[in-house]
């Protein structure tokens, strides 16, 4: 059957209500011939999210209106290794003691990419290019782990990965970027430069894709920035206000998919 994620906004319900409404789920949903998998609770958001296996759609919503009645303001068809790459699970997690477990579906999601990985090869030959290329993946492999990273996709010359905390996310990136000019410093024929986006959302908003605005804002971010920088979108800046990280403004751009111009924020990295 296919698998859905719906959204369930502004209705001020409490760790328990949500806990007690999954219960309510599970209880009807063998009628229904579907089965609700688990769900997110974003208290800052006043948001929740459920992960059902269902006929279509319409199903999905019968049980939500007869076991609680809280109704969805969006719904859409996933597919469940994306959600597990994003969000690290697809069943409940044990709760602590039978307390109600809070865990927010709100991702930062960062792309890296190396200036100049096709001229590279071009200019070294595959093997050196390649030999390249592994280092950088096992830098960017350990700034991950020791970020909480999670790796989402490998694109060849970059990575996207998602990470639970934007300042994790931002402190991955200049980890990253400090690892790459050291080794460019100690070995001038190791250097490679890196652009790095990042931004972050919720799963379903409006675009029928997983965390799509923050991934294609974080994709976009990534291309417009310089070589050795990295760029972050206007949430993630605020979300990181009072964290003791700097930022510098570089004025709006205009990104591909995006109505509007989009805020150009550098991270102010190099002598912090």
């Amino acid at each position: 059957m296919p698998l859905y994620m719906d959204r369930h906004d502004g209705q001020n319900l409490t760790p328990e209500a949500v806990a007690e409404g999954h219960l309510s789920d599970l209880r009807l949903q063998d009628r229904y011939g579907c089965k609700f998998i688990t769900y997110w609770y974003d208290d800052e958001r006043d948001s929740v999210f459920c992960l059902v296996s269902a006929p279509d759609k319409s199903t999905v919503h019968k049980v939500h209106d007869e076991a609680h009645g809280f109704l969805h303001n969006e719904i859409m068809e996933v597919d469940q290794t994306i959600v597990d790459a994003f969000l690290g699970r697809v069943k409940d997690p044990v709760p602590s003691a039978g307390e109600p477990f809070i865990d927010s579906p709100f991702r930062a999601v960062m792309f890296t990419d190396i200036e100049g990985s096709t001229q590279m090869i071009s200019d070294l030959g595959d093997e050196k290019s390649m030999e390249l290329l592994r280092t950088h993946n096992a830098l960017t492999r350990d700034a991950l782990r020791a970020h909480a990273g999670r790796e989402i996709k490998h694109t060849g010359d970059g990575f996207m990965a998602s990470f639970t905390s934007a300042l994790n996310a931002v402190e991955c990136a200049v980890d990253i970027q400090r690892m790459m000019g050291k080794l460019g410093e100690e070995s001038p024929d190791k250097a490679m430069n890196l652009r790095i986006g990042i931004s972050a959302g919720e799963p379903v908003r409006n675009d029928n894709q997983l965390y799509g605005a923050a991934v294609n804002l974080a994709a976009r971010l990534c291309s417009h920035s310089k070589p050795g920088s990295i760029l972050v979108a206007q949430v993630v800046r605020d979300l990181l206000v009072g964290k003791n990280i700097q930022f510098t403004w570089l004025g709006d751009f205009e990104a591909k998919g995006f109505d509007q111009p989009v805020p150009a924020i550098e991270v102010a990295w190099r002598g912090t």
